[in-house]
Formats: C-alpha cells, sequence, structure tokens
C-alpha cells in the first residue's frame, strides 16, 4: 500500500474515532460502543480501510505501544491517599478476586462457551480485565459515591496488567507444555511472577529517576513531556523482553509511582497525557474493530453457546466474584452489589485477546481465532448493559452522588455569603473554601457547607470531593488571585465554567490582566470586587425571579429596578448559566433568575422621565 494510502487510513481513523467520542459527549451514549460500531463499518461492511493491509508488521507493535500508554496514564490518575476508603475492597479484589474471577471465567468458556481448556484458561485470565478506559468515563458520566466510584476505578486500572499477566501465565504453561509435556505449573508459574516483579522494580526506578530530575532543571520544560513518553516507551518495550506483556505491569507501576511522589512538574502535563490517552482510545479502538474480518464472526452467528457465555458473564462470573470477594470487609451491601454488577470491559481485553489468538494458533490449540470475536462480543455486550444501566443501578441501590450541579465558590465574604444562601433556596449544591477560619465564621453561622483550607493545595484535591460541583466562582478580594484559581481549574472543570469577579478586559487598560489566563467575568458589566462590595454596602441585594409561560424574561426586567445586574440564571434541572460580559444565557419558562439589585423598586414612568437618566448597568 502506497504512503498515500497509509495517511488515508490515518486520517480516516482519527476522524472516526474523534468523531465518536464527540458524538458520545452530545448524546450521552458509551463512547466505546459508537467507536466500535464506526470502526466496524469502516472495516468489515463497507471495506472503506482496512489496517492490517496498510500497517502490515506494524499494526501490532503499534496497538501494544497504545496500550502501554494508556495504562501509563491511567497509574497516573491513582493517589494512594484514595485508598483510605476503599482500599481493603481493592485489594481484595486484585487478590481473591482475580484468582475466583480467573477460575470462574475459565469453567464458563470451557462448559458454557464450549472453548478448549487451553483457550478457556487464557481468556478466563483475560476477562480478570475491566477497562479503566471504560469505568472512568461511565463514573464520571453516572456521578457515583466517592467510595464505589474508588473502589472500581482502581480495580480497573490494577487489575489491567494483572489480567494480561495471567493470559502470559497460561500462555507459557501451553507452551512450554507443548514442547516439554512432562512440565508442570511449578516449572512455569514462579519464573513468571519474578519477571512480573522484576519489570515492576524496573519501572518504580524509572520513575525514581524522573523523579528526581525533573524538579531540579535537569530537563527543560519544553522536553518534559517528550522524554517522559519516550522513557515510558523504553522501559515498556525493554521489559518486554524479560517476558511477554511484562512490560504492562512496568509502566502501570511507574505510572502509579509517579503519581504519588508528589512531583510538580507531572501535574502540569496532565492535560496533555490525557489528551494522548483520548487520541490512543480513540484510534486503537478503530484499528482493531476495523480489522474483523466476517470468518471470525461465524461462531457467534451460527451458535447460541456465546449468548450463553454472554449472559453468564453478566449474571454469574462477575458477581460471584465480587461477592465472594469483599465477603467480611465493611463495604456496605448496596456497595458491593453495585461493584459486582459494574464491569464493562475495555480495549486491553480486546488488544491481548488478538495478540494470544494469533499466538495460539501458532502452537497449533484449535479455537484461538474464536476469541477476537468473542472478546469484541463481551466488550459490546458489558458496556451497554453497564453504560446504560449504571445510572438507574445507581439509584435503585443508592449510591447516586449529588444529581443537580454545585457550584465552588472560593473566598468567604459577605458578597459570596449571600450568594451561597441563594443558591441553596434553589437546591443547588454549594461549598464555600477559604484558608481564613475566621473569613469563614460567617458561612459556619448560616450552616453553610465549607472548607477550610487552600485551594491551590494539592492536599485539597484529596480531601475535597470536587465531583458535584460544574462550576467555580473565584470573588476573592484579589482579583489575580482570583484569575490564578481560575486558569488552575480551567482544564479540571472547564474554560467555560470558571468565573470570577473582575473588570470586562475588552478595553485598552493595559494593566489589567491578560483574558487567556483569567475565568469568564461575571455580570454583563464585568463587575469586579470592589464595584459588587460597594453595591452591597449601598443596600444591594440578589434576587430571585421564577420565569414561567405567563411571566417571561421580559416581564422580570420590568419589574427589576433600573440599574439590576443579573447574574445567573438556574434551569428546572438544576444547570447553572451565568450572565457574563461575553455571553448571555436564553432565558425561559421553568427558570430561576438570580440578580444583583437595589432594594428599591423600579420607579414609575412618570418618576423616571423627571429624573435625569443613570447610568444602565445590567
Amino acid at each position: 500500500m502506497s504512503m498515500e494510502s497509509e495517511a488515508i487510513v490515518i486520517a480516516v481513523v482519527g476522524t472516526l474515532g474523534i468523531g465518536a467520542q464527540w458524538v458520545a459527549w452530545r448524546t450521552g451514549w458509551p463512547a466505546i460502543v459508537l467507536m466500535l460500531a464506526a470502526g466496524f463499518i469502516a472495516g468489515p461492511i463497507t471495506g472503506l480501510i482496512d489496517p492490517e493491509a496498510a500497517f502490515g508488521d506494524m499494526l501490532d507493535p503499534m496497538i501494544s505501544v497504545g496500550v502501554a500508554l494508556i495504562l501509563f496514564e491511567g497509574g497516573l490518575s491513582l493517589d494512594l491517599r484514595e485508598l483510605r476508603h476503599s482500599g481493603k475492597a481493592v485489594m481484595r479484589l486484585a487478590t481473591v478476586g482475580v484468582l475466583v474471577g480467573w477460575a470462574l471465567g475459565s469453567l464458563a468458556g470451557f462448559y458454557i462457551a464450549g472453548l478448549v481448556w487451553p483457550v478457556a484458561v487464557l481468556f478466563g485470565g483475560i476477562l480478570i480485565v475491566t477497562g479503566p478506559t471504560v469505568v472512568i468515563p461511565l463514573l464520571r458520566q453516572a456521578n457515583i459515591q466517592t467510595r464505589p466510584n474508588s473502589i472500581l476505578k482502581w480495580e480497573g486500572i490494577v487489575n489491567d496488567p494483572t489480567g494480561a499477566l495471567c493470559a502470559v501465565i497460561a500462555y507459557e504453561y501451553f507452551h512450554r507444555v507443548n514442547e516439554f509435556p512432562d512440565a508442570t505449573l511449578v516449572d512455569v508459574v514462579p519464573p513468571l511472577i519474578i519477571s512480573a516483579v522484576l519489570a515492576g522494580l524496573i519501572g518504580y526506578g524509572a520513575a525514581r529517576v524522573i523523579a528526581f530530575l525533573f524538579p531540579r532543571g535537569a530537563i527543560p520544560e519544553y522536553l518534559k513531556v517528550p522524554v517522559l513518553f519516550t522513557v515510558v516507551i523504553a522501559v515498556f518495550v525493554f521489559t518486554n523482553q524479560i517476558e511477554h506483556e511484562a512490560g504492562l505491569v512496568a509502566v502501570t507501576v511507574m505510572g502509579i509511582t509517579l503519581a504519588n511522589r508528589d512531583v510538580s512538574s507531572i501535574r502540569s502535563i496532565h492535560p496533555f497525557k490525557e489528551n494522548v490517552a483520548i487520541l490512543l482510545v480513540s484510534g486503537i479502538f478503530i484499528l482493531l474493530s476495523s480489522s474483523l474480518k466476517w470468518e471470525e464472526l461465524t461462531y457467534l452467528q451460527t451458535s447460541i453457546r456465546p449468548l450463553l457465555f454472554l449472559l453468564a458473564l453478566l449474571f454469574l462470573v462477575r458477581p460471584a466474584t465480587v461477592l465472594i470477594s469483599l465477603l467480611g470487609t465493611d463495604i456496605p451491601w448496596n456497595e458491593r452489589l453495585f461493584v459486582a454488577w459494574i464491569a464493562p470491559r475495555g480495549i486491553v481485553l480486546v488488544a491481548i485477546s488478538g495478540l494470544f489468538a494469533l499466538r495460539l494458533d501458532e502452537l497449533g490449540i484449535a479455537g484461538g481465532q474464536l476469541l477476537i470475536g468473542l472478546s469484541f462480543a463481551v466488550v459490546v455486550i458489558t458496556v451497554i448493559a453497564h453504560g446504560f444501566t449504571i445510572n438507574l443501578a445507581a439509584r435503585w441501590l443508592g449510591v447516586k452522588g449529588t444529581s443537580r450541579p454545585g457550584l465552588l465558590i472560593v473566598g468567604s465574604t459577605p458578597w459570596t455569603i449571600e450568594l451561597a444562601k441563594q443558591l441553596e433556596a434553589v437546591k443547588t449544591p454549594v461549598m464555600i473554601v477559604d484558608p481564613s477560619w475566621q473569613s469563614l465564621s460567617a458561612a459556619r453561622r448560616e450552616g453553610l457547607p465549607f472548607y477550610h483550607g487552600e485551594i491551590l493545595n494539592e492536599a485539597t484535591e484529596h480531601n475535597l470531593d470536587l465531583s458535584p460541583f460544574q462550576a467555580l466562582v473565584a470573588a476573592t478580594d484579589n482579583e489575580a488571585y482570583n484569575a490564578l484559581v481560575c486558569n488552575e481549574f480551567a482544564h479540571e472543570i472547564g474554560r467555560d465554567s470558571v468565573y470570577q469577579l473582575g473588570e470586562d478586559t475588552e478595553g485598552e487598560n493595559r494593566h489589567a490582566l491578560p483574558d487567556s489566563i483569567r475565568g469568564r467575568a461575571l455580570f454583563e458589566a464585568g463587575f469586579g470586587v470592589t464595584d459588587v462590595n460597594e453595591r452591597q454596602s449601598q443596600g444591594w441585594v440578589f434576587k430571585k425571579t421564577k420565569l414561567s409561560e405567563e411571566f417571561d424574561f421580559e416581564n422580570a426586567i420590568e419589574k427589576l429596578p433600573d440599574s439590576a445586574a443579573m447574574l445567573l440564571l438556574v434551569r428546572d434541572t438544576g444547570a447553572l448559566r451565568f450572565f457574563t460580559h461575553a455571553a448571555k444565557p436564553e432565558p425561559r419558562a421553568g427558570d430561576t433568575i438570580i440578580s444583583f439589585a437595589p432594594t428599591r423598586l423600579k420607579q414609575p414612568e412618570s418618576a423616571r422621565n423627571a429624573e435625569p437618566a443613570k447610568p444602565h448597568l445590567r
């Protein structure tokens, strides 16, 4: 295939992958299902792309390196301090759960799916993985409580390399038996465990080197990301020379180690590495699904056994694995049942299954090719079943987090206290954050939720659950600090969801902070801290106005004083929409408008005509 054709394949893969992610964002559907469907249409159905023909022998190494980078990125998101609530459960699932899940998955593969023992045992090991690239977005989308969220996230990332290692153990055992019929488990397993431990130590050592060099300026800032990703790939490739797939263990350990070494430089590259992960996940799913062949799917079409196997996986294997693993723990039963139900499989399952299917064929073991179609079926069924029922299961079992979007308010001032009270009155969750205990005294008196601490301190990320808050308002007395807070949280919450008090910077004021580091300016007039404080001292207050079909936005304006300034509206769903100097939301029936206005009512028209016109601040 020509270079131009390969470039076309790359362009199509990127377009389909990112396009599926965008559609998932717009619709709320599971992204992995859309990506699999897009790849399947582009490959087996239409023949638009053929990755094997385009990339040849490079396809498997590309996918392997992509999976390694995804696992490293997942490891970087794991902070050991999160385990204070779920550490025992995660440890059980990563030890007892692995053994129980492997055994039950193998039995189901042999007796229900009809796989031969070598294939069933190897596939049972792969089925341990629960796909962090699928689990984490589902948890974020469904807003699950902290402990079950942490359990599922940690299990997904820790068990990914564990499942790969189990598959390696099974493969090496059958490989040795094929060469040496007298080989036993004792001959095979200990060397593999030693290889995994050695790979983990290499990953740990590489992370320590990075953690030593980065803060000391040994690597310039613009080279830190390239150096980090090059080291990850090098560690993965090197440790794979020790044992097949041991590199997955190494890069996972490397990521977790860096996440817990408090390396400030690592925090600064989080946006980039997450972007890389999204690109890799999208591309690999499209490549794998478009590489499917119709003959690999005939097993699924001509027998009822695959369907029975999938049902057993959903309703017997996973629930039994979790419930047996968590016996004797203090995890409430509703959370155990939720964890027992949620186990979508993802990219690692498909990638490893495809890799070992080829190797089993090389050993002359029949049925290896069945793994490819069956692994895709497992991914599709589990993602659909769990992706479309996670909200229902969470509500039914009582593990749903706060359902209405919340507002995080930075700075405890008289103005923010009054704003928080207005939002609580319309059932919007609020949290006031301030490092001064004295400043928080008013919040304590009013019974408002508060957090005593510096919002920019890294410890705050672990002590304050930010997941309920979909918007942030920085309203301290320091405009530059407000901008710093908004800039810091723009990536996590969204650039369009961080707001601050501050002057409109569209003018020619050369001393103003640049827009690029500021949050969105609150109020259409861009009131600053001094503006709201002066108006509050003059008696300005917050006012709530409920809109309806009969009483629309224009009617509301007529009822308010001339100088009233619209701050935000609260949809009936709880969504917050702010009036800013750059954007104005469209009010509609059912919304509640919160405005900042003087206490006096709008004057009669005759009185207004008799007085000089006043500046309109709305």
